[in-house]
């Protein structure tokens, strides 16, 4: 027993002590590291095309059902209905797309590549920092395609090309700030399913009890209430304003100043939780 416990001690041990004598890294040499995590991430993406089943058919597959059931109900017929459906859908896409953040660093922590990175001579943040700067591409892939569905259903923004950049943007800013959360919550699960499950029980009620699909004045008060105040029903509305009018309202103002709240709470958490494991 002892013979096979002894060299695994003397293994975590070396790697302490590689990790302990690390010479210091720099600003600009952390920046470059974080650069090549996330070219590293990208890369994996092309590696994995089931990675990018949530970003290219979520929106694709979303769009054409929820126009073709709830159009006509909701707005009388589809076309109609689009212009309230898509920033729906757009934040929707971009919220649901940033749950994979935590699932996939969970997953690199089971596997021992983080092991492997404790042995390098590279910033403790890099791992962690660069998939954030490359999940910024899944959003904005997300996103575009949101919106290039609803032209082809027969949406048109009537904010043009830069109420709908500006939209997206948005949305991009909300998700990357949200992904901090699920950061978080790979740190300290214990595994990459569990990651997921927690994921999916904190956004699926935040974007479905919304104004993302439905008005407000429809539903019952007590849900009303829950759907004036939820962050996502701020994006939702925002986005609207800025793709459909490209009218900048208070309501973008409420949204950063959430994704700053967030930002401020669950970057930290993530961070403190993310150096125990580095």
């Amino acid at each position: 027993m002892s013979t096979v416990i002894a060299p695994a001690r003397e293994t975590v041990r070396a790697t302490d002590r590689v990790a302990a004598a690390r010479r210091r890294v720099s600003v600009a040499e952390t920046l470059g590291q974080t650069l090549t995590m996330a070219w590293r991430a990208l890369k994996k993406m092309r590696r994995n095309p089931e990675q990018f089943f949530d970003v290219a058919l979520q929106p694709i597959l979303f769009t054409a059902m929820f126009a073709t059931i709830f159009g006509g109900a909701i707005a009388g017929d589809v076309e109609s209905y689009l212009p309230l459906m898509i920033p729906g859908i757009l934040a929707q896409t971009v919220l649901t797309t940033c749950m994979a953040t935590g699932t996939q660093l969970r997953e690199d922590m089971e596997k021992g590549v983080f092991d492997r990175f404790k042995s390098l001579p590279i910033a403790r943040i890099a791992p962690l920092a660069g998939p954030m700067v490359a999940d910024l591409l899944r959003y904005a892939i997300a996103a575009t395609l949101t919106f290039a569905m609803g032209l082809v259903m027969g949406y048109r923004p009537g904010g043009g090309a830069g109420g709908v950049l500006a939209a997206i943007l948005l949305a991009i800013c909300t998700g990357w700030s949200l992904a901090w959360v699920f950061t978080w919550v790979g740190t300290i699960a214990r595994s990459a399913q569990a990651v997921q499950s927690i994921s999916m029980m904190i956004m699926f009620p935040l974007t479905f009890l919304s104004n993302a699909f439905v008005p407000v004045e429809t539903l019952p008060g007590w849900l009303a209430a829950f759907v004036r105040v939820n962050p996502v029903s701020h994006l939702v509305t925002a986005a609207r304003n800025l793709a459909n009018s490209a009218l900048v309202s208070g309501e973008v103002g409420w949204t950063l100043l959430a994704c700053v709240v967030v930002i401020a709470i669950f970057a930290p958490l993530s961070v403190r939780s993310y150096k125990r494991h580095m």
